[in-house]
């Protein structure tokens, strides 16, 4: 299982990594205030556990997954609940998380 934390632009072998394990998309977390991520492996909460590490903080990280064929994000993942802050399901539900975390991975994944 490889799980990169991305801070700059990803590598063509980075993508093809991290698209090992699960052969079309790519789970991410992303930290919405620090503008990386990490991709790859089979569960969120492995990303999550990355961005962690390395100092994010729990609330400013929300799960993803990246389509890289079709160059798209969906906003659904286990690490989105959380009513604490509003987010009572699966799916990242406020337009302006959404927005950052769509500007984030198309930045870093994008186009490879």
């Amino acid at each position: 299982m490889t799980i990169y934390l991305i801070r700059d632009r990803a590598t063509k072998e980075q993508i093809d990594e991290m698209l090992q394990e699960l052969g079309e998309y790519i789970k991410l977390a992303v930290d919405i205030e620090r503008g990386i991520l990490a991709g790859g492996g089979e569960f969120h909460a492995d990303c999550e556990s990355v961005l962690l590490e390395d100092g994010s903080e729990q609330q400013n990280i929300w799960g993803a997954d990246w389509y890289p064929d079709a160059q798209e994000v969906t906003y659904e993942s286990l690490i989105n609940i959380r009513p604490k802050q509003g987010n009572r399901t699966l799916e990242v539900l406020f337009p302006d998380v959404r927005v950052k975390i769509e500007e984030i991975a198309k930045n870093l994944l994008s186009n490879l």
